[in-house]
């Protein structure tokens, strides 16, 4: 193998909302994937494949992703707050990175902010729809906690994961109700 080629490692994990793909590559975490059943998982790879210029290789015990898997079960256990892991952020670039790094750093477990604030928050006032557009393609969710980004009207917005799983996620730190089945 030349030296030069990129690596991803990727494995998918049980969690409080599903299976997630988690992929990292020696830079960091790279990508998580909600409801990563097969069809999912394939387009995934697929697009990792296509976007990382590598073959994405399935590696449950890998070092790159133990930190990442041990920080997501202590987030779903509710003994984990705050994520401290390296991140590559290769699979986002310009403003929907500058977007998303923001979020990642400036917005808490527990707390939500609006698309309007954050695209203040970012010196782009009038970008809330881009806002939108950058977490939907964000591709390092629960993570880098779109989750968290709420309509200033108090409606939930999207979510690529589906409502649900925002609305769990939100449940999980105390933000919303725990459904009650």
């Amino acid at each position: 193998m030349e030296s030069n080629e990129q690596v991803v490692e990727w494995s998918v994990v049980a969690s409080g909302i599903g299976p997630l793909l988690l992929a990292a590559t020696p830079a960091g975490l790279v990508t998580v994937v909600f409801h990563a059943r097969p069809a999912v998982r394939d387009g995934a790879l697929a697009q990792l494949r296509t976007r990382l210029g590598a073959e994405p290789v399935e590696a449950p015990g890998s070092a790159l992703l133990a930190e990442p898997v041990r920080q997501l079960a202590a987030y779903f256990a509710g003994e984990l707050r705050g994520f401290s892991l390296g991140l590559d952020w290769s699979l986002s670039s310009g403003f929907h990175r500058e977007v998303l790094r923001e979020l990642a750093a400036g917005v808490p477990f527990g707390t939500v902010v609006g698309y309007g604030d954050l695209a203040r928050r970012v010196g782009q006032p009038g970008a809330a729809q881009a806002v939108g557009a950058a977490m939907g393609s964000n591709p390092l969710p629960v993570v880098v906690p779109c989750h968290r980004v709420v309509e200033s009207d108090g409606g939930l917005g999207g979510f690529g994961g589906g409502l649900e799983t925002k609305r769990r996620l939100l449940a999980l730190e105390g933000i919303l109700p725990q459904p009650l089945f």
